[in-house]
């Protein structure tokens, strides 16, 4: 059966080299690599939110939930046996790990990707592991891509430019944000911009946007409403927030570079469970906000309107109805990439897109409430700043202002905020090549000596 199967891949293959030329051929697969990634993301993210209501619907609102203390360990624990017995290969660091098959393996993905970042994220993140579903998704993306032009023996610059396709149409499909597919793909992964690459990467975007707004409506993936309009003369502010996002990015990547080298110390698996699964329960148990993903908090913080809104972030935990929200919201931001850190090294599997737009929103908002709390002469909306945050913090920590940019605007549909998301993205970036020359990503192929050019 599947010798039959490969006689009609190869006679397709013949017939399409008479038949149809190269680059129509790669625009062809650029439509179904984004449809595909779209229908992962979506796969993904039905198999996290089930986990998670089935675990957490009933947990009480205004007392301690002691679950917290077991449900992130058995996400880890099951996620780490499921890698280590039926994957059977590391599957973690999924950016980090395209940029490695595009500079040394010439754009080839084990097939495994495929399905396996799928399933262990979803555990992880269903459970509670405080990290996000985007990189493993990406990482799904690109394998789709890479295994479709390998099947049908396409060369390896097209096999790159697949990844990519992947890549694009994956972020478009779980953001809901077509053009930050694109620029994230030419700004994080390096893709070559030309008209050649460009077409099948925006076909990949726009098809993948496409099947994600017929399965969950067009509305943004984040609502938000602008109640108050940006004015000129918080420009010097959202400058200022753009540096505190800079530095705020470099903490959290020398923070989870030296909470990584913690791990990569311990050399047996039981030993690095047990170090993430004590960090991660104990964190979450404390700050339930750091449970999953985090986009409830995101969802809180750029809608809200009143302190009473806002400090509904601290319900199900020890400080319920505490009125010190800054304190509380500023440990969190400190706190954050260790439970991050704690659920990889652990044994669990997530990304880092999640935890940058998460920490992003809440350093925007401790910026503009502390600044409002202590008699800044300008009034800084708080959501504004949350949003412009946001946008702050996947700059500074992915060395990637466009995708910043572009990403928050079509998140929320803040567009009418894109003159300071652009000043604070750039002033994010500068601030942080100051001190770190590469990205978190490619970061970690540096310090191995693997970081090319492509």
């Amino acid at each position: 059966m599947q010798g039959e199967n490969r006689t009609l891949i190869q006679q397709f293959i013949i017939w399409r080299e008479g038949h149809i030329k190269e680059k129509q051929f790669i625009l062809i697969l650029s439509f179904f690599v984004g449809g595909l990634s779209a229908l992962a993301a979506l796969i993904l993210k039905f198999f996290i939110h089930s986990i998670q209501k089935l675990l957490t619907n009933s947990f009480s609102l205004t007392h301690v939930n002691y679950l917290y203390l077991v449900y992130p360990v058995v996400g880890i624990i099951l996620a780490g046996w499921f890698v280590r017995h039926i994957v059977k290969d590391d599957i973690s660091h999924g950016v980090t790990k395209i940029l490695y098959s595009i500079s040394r393996r010439q754009g080839r993905i084990k097939r495994h990707n495929i399905w396996s970042s799928i399933i262990a994220s979803a555990i992880t993140i269903g459970f509670g592991g405080s990290v996000g579903a985007e990189s493993p998704i990406v990482l799904t993306g690109s394998a789709i891509g890479s295994n479709l032009g390998s099947l049908f023996k396409m060369n390896h610059h097209t096999l790159m430019l697949l990844v990519g396709c992947g890549a694009a149409g994956a972020i478009s499909g779980i953001f809901k944000a077509p053009i930050a597919g694109l620029v994230f793909t030419l700004e994080v992964l390096m893709i070559d911009l030309t008209m050649t690459s460009l077409l099948p990467l925006l076909i990949s975007s726009v098809t993948a946007a496409t099947v994600t707004f017929v399965a969950t409506g067009q509305n943004a993936m984040f609502k938000f409403n602008m109640d108050t309009p940006f004015v000129l003369d918080r420009i010097p502010y959202v400058i200022l927030l753009g540096v505190f996002c800079g530095l705020t990015s470099l903490y959290f990547t020398r923070a989870m570079n030296s909470f990584e080298n913690v791990f990569g110390k311990l050399n047996k698996p039981y030993k690095k469970l047990i170090l993430g699964g004590v960090v991660l329960s104990a964190l979450i148990f404390i700050f339930p906000p750091l449970y999953g993903e985090g986009y409830d908090t995101i969802e809180l913080l750029i809608n809200g309107t009143t302190i009473n809104d806002w400090r509904s972030v601290m319900d199900h935990s020890l400080f319920y109805g505490s009125n010190h929200l800054l304190i509380y919201l500023s440990f969190i931001l400190l706190l954050k990439v260790f439970a991050s850190v704690a659920t990889n090294g652990g044994g669990g599997c997530g990304g880092l897109f999640a935890p940058t737009l998460y920490l992003g929103c809440i350093a925007g908002f401790i910026f503009s409430y502390a600044s409002n709390s202590y008699g800044s002469p300008v009034y800084l909306p708080e959501k504004n700043f949350a949003l412009m945050g946001m946008a702050g913090m996947m700059s500074g920590v992915m060395h990637a202002p466009l995708t910043g940019v572009f990403l928050i605007a079509e998140l929320t549909g803040g567009y009418d905020l894109f003159l300071p998301l652009m000043i604070v993205s750039v002033s994010s970036y500068l601030t942080i090549i100051v001190f770190e020359r590469n990205s978190i990503y490619s970061m970690r192929l540096a310090k191995k000596g693997a970081l090319l050019t492509h």
